[in-house]
């Protein structure tokens, strides 16, 4: 029997007993049954009218609230949002019963670690504070410059690209020559088994030939790459214009030593909450937070609880409006100021010595072009007067204790998976090293990623990060490359029609979370 049919159940046995819950009684049996049987709640309750002088006509609230002992700060917030069309969580009776021990085991005394530390945050590179485009010819013209020039800055540090030369020289050298040179993919083609890469610079555009008897390795390399990626090429040119690939260089990473923290604190990385979504599971999340209070979990997860210092979400806070076919059929909330009250009420319940940083998604208020602006205070009125909730812009680069986390909300994660081969939304960890490689989070443009043309391209990764944060996948994954945790965190949603159309299964409920003194990630599950 799930969730419904229980609640059902328990209503059709208080009328078959001869009474009535009234409104206040029922949504607080509604908020209980999460995790305790609402049948168990009215059989207790109906046992205790029998002991009474005076039998009332409706049950109300108080009396259930004798029975229960209601966990704080579990409730259901569409009730309160008085949603139209909202379902309530399905949960099996054994969940019921999971959740109950460790909902009983939580509410043994809890310290937080973290509250007695004081927090050390600093914004390092906030792209959405820095929006000049209008969006003009020139505008685009100047923001590709940009891309190139810091690009090849980046190659050019490498031992092995300093001696790249520019296409025009290149076309002007002797038959035979072996040269380098860097340039911007502007076009990809690929027929039997052979690639064609044509490479342009500020001096020229040519033709990059990897043929089909190159080294395995070097084909493999070539069919990553990506339009408007930057990159350095080491060619043979042949008696025409045509030149003949023998590697490929990529800007990437060096390897590196990771800041960490001096002391035990720990960030939580989630993401994609999409609120005002039916499929929104608030349940869950509502879990998540009382495991933040210290009030759920087994010994162990309150342990790490203790030391939870930041909480980071990675954007898509609601659901939004209008941002897929037929999505109004799968909303709860219909009104974005409305999604965006329900987020607010939930994440101000987070305790208030945790700092939480918000950036925006692809279905937030804020514009859809990278880099996009915080999300308005407009939006997130409730959350005015929270000292510990900061509104930042996507992508953001931040130190937290030290420790410098790249936040990105990661749309062009779908263009890396619908143009490289092996790579799927299975292991968005490789996608988002994909990215890190070619030092540019959103390298294609023209695709499913929209662009605006700033004059300087905020979406360069010019300084390597210790964790670079993303979601927008819906799907756990983590890694670590070449000295950069790399964390994609998973959502907050089940699966939409649209998702199930597109054969994608996400993943509610698991949160990542990372130790900020030993960069160790561990996933927790509130499913």
């Amino acid at each position: 029997m799930n969730f419904s049919e229980k609640l059902q159940k328990a209503v059709e046995l208080t009328i078959t007993a001869g009474y009535h819950l009234n409104k206040e009684a029922f949504e607080f049996l509604n908020e209980a049954s999460v995790t305790t049987d609402p049948v168990e709640i009215i059989s207790k309750v109906l046992a205790k009218i029998e002991s009474l002088k005076e039998k009332p006509l409706f049950i109300e609230r108080s009396l259930l609230e004798e029975i229960v002992k209601k966990p704080k700060n579990v409730e259901s917030s569409y009730s309160e949002a008085k949603v139209e069309g909202a379902t309530p969580p399905q949960v099996t009776p054994q969940e019921q019963l999971a959740q109950s021990q460790l909902i009983l085991e939580g509410k043994r005394f809890f310290r937080p670690y973290a509250k007695d530390v004081e927090a050390k945050i600093k914004i390092i590179e906030d792209a959405g504070s820095k929006l000049t485009s209008s969006g003009t010819l020139e505008d685009y013209l100047e923001y590709f410059r940009d891309r190139f020039e810091r690009i090849e800055k980046l190659l050019r540090q490498r031992i092995d690209v300093k001696g790249a030369v520019s296409i025009a020289d290149t076309l002007r050298a002797s038959p035979n020559t072996r040269l380098k040179i860097i340039g911007m993919i502007i076009e990809k083609r690929e027929a039997k088994q052979k690639i064609l890469l044509i490479l342009e610079d500020f001096t020229a555009s040519t033709t990059v030939l990897v043929p089909q008897n190159a080294p395995p390795d070097l084909l493999s390399k070539a069919r990553t790459l990506l339009l408007d990626q930057v990159i350095c090429v080491s060619v043979i040119k042949t008696h025409g214009n045509l030149l003949i690939a023998e590697d490929i260089i990529l800007p990437d990473l060096a390897p590196r030593n990771q800041n960490k923290a001096p002391v035990p604190v720990c960030a939580v990385l989630t993401s994609d909450m999409h609120v005002g979504s039916v499929k929104f599971q608030e349940h869950l999340f509502n879990k998540f937070v009382l495991w933040l209070k210290g009030e759920y979990g087994n010994g162990q997860m309150r342990e790490i609880a203790s030391h939870v210092k930041y909480v980071l979400i990675a954007g898509d806070i609601v659901d939004g409006i209008g941002i897929y076919p037929n999505q109004a059929k799968e909303l709860a909330i219909k009104d974005i100021y409305g999604q965006y009250k329900l987020a607010s009420k939930l994440i101000k319940q987070i305790p208030d010595y945790i700092e939480v940083i918000i950036i925006p998604g692809n279905h937030d208020a804020p514009r859809k072009a990278l880099p996009q602006p915080p999300i308005s205070d407009a939006f997130l009125e409730r959350l005015h007067d929270a000292s510990n909730i900061h509104s930042v812009g996507n992508p953001c680069l931040l130190s937290l204790h030290d420790v410098e986390v790249l936040m990105y909300h990661g749309r062009s994660l779908d263009d890396i998976i619908s143009t490289v081969p092996g790579i799927n939304y299975t292991q968005p960890e490789k996608a988002m090293t994909l990215l890190l490689q070619c030092r540019h989070l959103a390298p294609v443009y023209g695709g499913k990623t929209p662009l605006a043309p700033e004059s300087r391209d905020h979406l360069v990764v010019e300084k390597a990060p210790d964790i670079f944060h993303a979601g927008h996948i819906h799907t756990v994954g983590h890694t670590n490359y070449r000295g950069v945790t790399i964390i994609n965190s998973g959502c907050w949603q089940e699966q939409t029609e649209y998702m199930r159309r597109q054969g994608f299964t996400p993943m509610p409920g698991l949160v990542p979370v990372v130790n900020l003194q030993t960069l160790d990630a561990r996933i927790l599950s509130f499913a």
